[in-house]
């Protein structure tokens, strides 16, 4: 075993992911009693993959010195209530916080209040008025993602989609489909949609609006009363990225923006 063969020779710096180090480190391969240094990056990505579990007992149950013995770097795209508290757990109470740009801050966003049961409806006139390209539509749930591609597909539009509950190959497929024109549509989770790099993708579309402002950045949004809950957040992002408030937001703005 490779892997194995390298770690007992020892080294000083060493990547890799929960479930294969807390692995290695139940053999007893691996100690950490001496790390100086731990690195999180895409640490809002692990969570969203389940690793909430196995990082804390890696940092906390491990042997690992505590965070006044060490030096801890957190790298997140964003950072939802559990990044912060898992900050607050694994960093020294007096860290620093850097904030480097806004997602989606130069992209112009188009939010339209439109009911839940005329979205679909909405999506269709939308994708009709523009130009065949590539089109990215973000949805809440895995079985929502479904029910919209099979809605797609069923008014001939050419999409595909990607979540959670599918398999390595079937991702694969649907994102070369996307990538190389076949399925110039793709409708995904915002968890599947994670750490994607595909190029020319003119339009983004939140058909669902999810809980936490900082999920998404960007192009055309559907917002009714059931996204109440973010407008605050939604209204102080348009206006940091110096975008036009709605109507039915005008009543967010606040005096300290």
């Amino acid at each position: 075993m490779p892997q194995k063969v390298e770690l007992e020779k020892g080294c000083d710096i060493l990547a890799a992911t929960p479930g294969r180090l807390g692995d290695f480190i139940g053999k007893g391969k691996i100690s950490l009693e001496r790390i100086k240094y731990l690195v999180l990056d895409e640490a809002d990505r692990m969570l969203d993959m389940g690793f909430e579990d196995e990082i804390r007992k890696i940092v906390e149950k491990s042997g690992m010195p505590d965070s006044n013995k060490r030096q801890t770097q957190m790298f997140s795209a964003t950072f939802p209530r559990t990044i912060r508290k898992l900050a607050r757990d694994f960093l020294k109470e007096q860290h620093l916080f850097l904030k480097v740009g806004r997602v989606g801050g130069t992209t112009t966003d188009i939010i339209i209040f439109i009911e839940e049961r005329e979205k679909r409806e909405r999506l269709t006139e939308l994708l009709l008025s523009q130009p065949p390209s590539r089109t990215l539509i973000f949805v809440e749930t895995k079985r929502g993602a479904d029910t919209l591609d099979q809605f797609l597909y069923d008014n001939h539009f050419p999409s595909t989609s990607i979540h959670g509950d599918r398999n390595q190959e079937e991702r694969e497929d649907a994102l070369l489909a996307f990538k190389n024109g076949k399925c110039p549509i793709l409708v995904a989770t915002a968890v599947a949609a994670r750490g994607l790099d595909v190029r020319n993708v003119m339009h983004v579309i939140n058909f669902d609006l999810c809980n936490d402002i900082d999920e998404y950045g960007l192009a055309t949004s559907f917002y009714n009363d059931k996204n109440a809950i973010i407008a605050p957040d939604l209204t102080k992002l348009l206006i940091e990225c110096k975008q036009e408030i709605p109507d039915f937001l005008e009543n967010y703005r606040t005096t300290e923006l």
